[in-house]
């Protein structure tokens, strides 16, 4: 039996631990979640895996860890063996903190306003110009940088590149991504790694896939 649990919710940001997970060829356990179909929220089951009910959370024998940025640099810290990691000098490591933390802090907070405001009508309108800005401001940002490259941080996919990815996914079902081809052929090329594959295949239908 493997020592990593992964407490997984379907249509979450887990299922990009278990993407990581299995690129690593890490055995792991699935223990899985589902959604309330109206409301779209957690279980409340989840509590008692975590104080806050959210998900990723895993555990590495009695060792808990929570929060995705976490969670992919302990992962890659433990089991990598520096794969995935920051390259050997403090340029390329401070540019690999930079976008792991932009992904779920800057990226992310638009995205999620968007997805909320999206469920109130006509009340969210006031908020609609400058939600829409933002997300504009920072896709923008990342098509920039991500450039020609297969990867922000170059050839082969890094630990941001397991956050960022799911920032695009989830501007593209929200109707954002569109007008960023090369942010689209990114997160396609990822979806295309036989690793995302078996991840999907392992945590279930996954509705924001490209």
């Amino acid at each position: 039996m493997s020592a990593i649990t992964v407490h997984h919710l379907n249509d979450s940001r887990s299922q990009r631990i278990l993407w990581l997970l299995e690129e690593l060829g890490v055995p792991y356990t699935v223990v899985p979640y589902a959604r309330d179909t109206e409301t779209r929220l957690a279980p409340d089951s989840l509590k008692g895996v975590h104080p806050l009910g959210k998900s990723p959370v895993i555990f590495d024998g009695d060792l808990r860890v929570a929060e995705s940025g976490a969670i992919v640099t302990y992962l890659i810290n433990k089991y990598g063996k520096r794969r995935f990691g920051p390259g050997p000098d403090i340029e390329a490591e401070v540019a690999y903190e930079e976008w792991l933390h932009f992904a779920e802090g800057s990226a992310m907070l638009p995205l999620m306003l968007a997805l909320y405001c999206s469920r109130l009508g006509e009340a969210a309108g006031p908020l609609w110009p400058r939600i829409q800005s933002e997300i504009a401001n920072h896709l923008g940002y990342m098509e920039d940088a991500l450039g020609d490259k297969p990867f922000f941080l170059g050839d082969e996919p890094k630990g941001p590149d397991f956050l960022l990815v799911f920032v695009v996914e989830v501007a593209h079902v929200l109707g954002f991504a569109g007008p960023y081809p090369r942010l689209i052929a990114y997160a396609k090329r990822i979806n295309a790694r036989p690793a995302y594959h078996a991840a999907i295949a392992r945590g279930g239908a996954y509705a924001f896939g490209m």
